[in-house]
């Protein structure tokens, strides 16, 4: 299941992130690469050592865990901490999937990616191309979200970012281990939480329904979480 966050970050972060990012120093997005996503990747990318990494990571952990959207979408157990790149006139992503297990920061804790995050950290009209293209089961999926919007996804989906023609496009990027590893589960929770908010803002917290579907719903998170 693709989703769509909006307001991750707000115009004014957005604007503070850029700044900082425009005098920052870029180096070759393939030191993240594996052997063979690293044929097709030309890009660039923020170090990971670098301490503006780190401080601009830090914000954006803190913007996901205040957001209630994407916990109910991406029921998170570890995330990987965000990383930045740029994508300039030519550059691109080809078709890839992103690697099943990688290393947390400045740990030697191994994680699985379930999901896939990219943070749109550019406006749609600063750019031509540079979509985000996610295949799945119905086809192929074009992403160009508003600066300050993330796009959340299974990371075994294919996926490219297609060659920027005008402009620059910047974002950050990182990876989520789920609660609930299956991606039908996970979506099936997620519907029934969303159905649960709607009825208690229609009928309110005592509400028979609402108590018994709150109910089912965390019977089925203890039934299928890895915790």
């Amino acid at each position: 299941m693709i989703h769509h966050i909006p307001n991750i970050l707000t115009k004014q972060q957005v604007a503070e992130f850029r700044a900082l990012m425009d005098t920052a120093q870029w180096v070759n997005g393939k030191v993240t690469a594996g052997t063979l996503s690293a044929s097709v990747k030309h890009n660039q990318q923020l170090s990971e050592q670098d301490p503006l990494t780190h401080h601009l990571s830090d914000l954006v952990i803190q913007a996901i865990w205040n957001n209630p959207a994407f916990q109910t979408a991406a029921l998170p157990h570890h995330i990987i901490p965000p990383l930045f790149n740029r994508y300039d006139e030519h550059e691109s992503f080809g078709f890839h999937v992103d690697n099943s297990i990688r290393l947390i920061r400045g740990t030697s804790q191994q994680m699985r990616t379930d999901l896939s995050c990219t943070l749109f950290l550019s406006e749609p009209e600063e750019y031509d191309g540079g979509d985000l293209v996610i295949e799945d089961t119905y086809g192929y999926h074009e992403v160009k979200l508003p600066a300050g919007d993330l796009v959340l996804y299974p990371s075994t989906s294919l996926h490219e970012v297609s060659s920027i023609t005008r402009g620059s496009r910047f974002a950050s990027f990182f990876w989520v281990q789920s609660l609930v590893r299956d991606d039908t589960k996970r979506h099936l929770l997620f519907n029934l939480d969303e159905t649960v908010r709607s009825l208690r803002i229609q009928h309110g917290d005592g509400y028979p329904e609402v108590v018994k579907l709150t109910n089912i719903y965390h019977n089925l998170m203890r039934m299928w979480s890895e915790v």
